[in-house]
C-alpha cells in the first residue's frame, strides 16, 4: 500500500514537472512582453518645469535652484492630487464667472483668481482650522475691517460677492504699500506687518527671497503652479468634457429688509428646498433672522429649470483651455 503510493506521487510529481516546463516554455515571451512594457514607460512622470511664468503681467524667472524646486514641489503635488485639481478646474466654472468681474473692477490683476483657488479650494463653506471662513478665508476681526457683518445670524465672509470685495480692498492697500504683486500674495497669507518687518530683518527686496515658515514661504509657488495647471491642464494630465464642469447656476434675487421668522418656510414660499436655500446663501448662518434694524439683504433663489444637467444641453465654458 505504502509502495503504490509512493509511485503514485512521484509519477504526478513528474507530469506537474513536465507541465510546467511546457507552461514556462510557451509563455516566457508573454512574461518578456509584459516586462518590457512595463520597462518602455512609465506611470508617473515628473512635470516638467517651466524656467519662466508670468504672474500679474510680470515674468518671474525660476531656473535659479530654489525658485526651481519650490515651484516643482507645487506642480508636483497638483498634478498627482487627480481629484482635488480636478475638483479646482469643475468648480472654477461656476466660481470665476463670479470673481473675475469683481476682481476687475476693483483694478486687481485677474490671476488673483487662484488666490481663492488656493485659500479655499473654491469651497464657500470652507472653514480653517484657526477659523477663517469663506472661499477667500477671513478671520472674524479681519472679515470686520474690512466692512463684512460677522455676526449669528448673519456671516458675510460666506458671501461670494461681499467677501470678494474685501479681498480686493485688502490686495489694493497692500498694493500701495509694496508695489509689487508677488509681495501683495504673500502678505495676504502672513501679513503686512510680518512681511513688512522680515524684509527689513533681512534685508530683502523680494518676499520670494524670505526665510518664513513654511505655508508663507509655500504659498506664491502654490498659487502660480496652480495658474500653470489650470491654463494648461493636458500639459499636467487632466482630460475633462465641458459637461463635466460645474454650470453656473442662474438665480433672481429677492430683497429681505425685515426679519424672517424662519427660512425653511421662506425657501419653501419660494419654490426651493432649505438646503437650496442655504446653498446659494451660505451667508445665512440660522434658521431665522431678526434685523431689527431694517438692513437689505439680497437673498439667491435659483431658477428651477436651471438647477439640472439636461442632456444635450450645450454647457456654458469660462475657459476654453479647460476642456478638450
Amino acid at each position: 500500500m505504502n509502495k503504490k503510493r509512493t509511485l503514485l506521487i512521484s509519477a504526478i510529481s513528474i507530469k506537474a514537472l513536465v507541465v510546467a516546463a511546457f507552461i514556462w516554455s510557451g509563455s516566457s515571451k508573454g512574461i518578456d512582453e509584459a516586462q518590457q512594457s512595463r520597462n518602455s514607460g512609465p506611470t508617473t512622470f515628473s512635470p516638467e518645469i517651466p524656467l519662466t511664468l508670468s504672474f500679474a503681467g510680470k515674468n518671474i524667472d525660476f531656473d535659479r535652484y530654489d525658485m526651481y524646486e519650490r515651484l516643482d514641489r507645487e506642480l508636483s503635488s497638483l498634478t498627482y492630487l487627480h481629484s482635488t485639481t480636478m475638483l479646482y478646474i469643475k468648480r472654477a466654472n461656476r466660481y470665476f464667472p463670479i470673481i473675475v468681474p469683481i476682481l476687475k473692477q476693483n483694478g486687481i490683476p485677474e490671476d488673483f483668481k487662484y488666490m481663492a483657488v488656493i485659500e479655499s479650494n473654491l469651497s464657500e463653506r470652507a472653514v480653517s482650522p484657526a477659523k477663517a471662513v469663506g472661499l477667500w478665508q477671513f478671520l472674524e476681526s479681519t472679515g470686520k475691517s474690512y466692512g463684512l457683518e460677522v455676526g449669528a445670524e448673519v456671516d458675510e465672509r460666506y458671501h461670494i460677492e461681499k467677501s470678494t470685495v474685501a479681498a480686493c480692498k485688502y490686495l489694493k492697500e497692500a498694493y500701495s504699500k509694496y508695489k509689487d504683486w508677488v509681495t501683495v500674495a504673500a502678505s495676504y497669507n502672513a501679513g503686512m506687518g510680518r512681511i513688512s518687518s522680515e524684509l527689513s530683518k533681512q534685508q530683502a527686496s523680494s518676499s520670494m527671497d524670505l526665510w518664513l515658515v513654511e505655508e508663507t514661504s509655500r504659498y506664491f509657488f502654490r498659487m502660480i503652479a496652480c495658474k500653470e495647471v489650470m491654463e494648461n491642464p493636458g500639459r499636467y494630465g487632466f482630460s475633462l468634457k465641458a459637461h463635466q464642469l460645474y454650470k453656473p447656476i442662474e438665480c433672481k434675487e429677492i430683497t429681505v429688509d425685515s426679519s424672517v421668522p424662519d427660512w425653511v418656510t421662506f425657501a419653501q414660499d419660494n419654490g426651493i428646498t432649505y438646503y437650496q436655500l442655504r446653498d446659494f446663501n451660505t451667508w445665512i448662518r440660522s434658521s431665522s433672522l431678526i434685523n431689527k434694524t431694517g438692513k437689505l439683504y439680497k437673498v439667491k433663489i435659483p431658477y428651477k429649470d436651471d438647477m439640472y444637467y439636461k442632456k444635450g444641453e450645450k454647457p456654458s465654458v469660462f475657459d476654453s483651455r479647460w476642456v478638450n
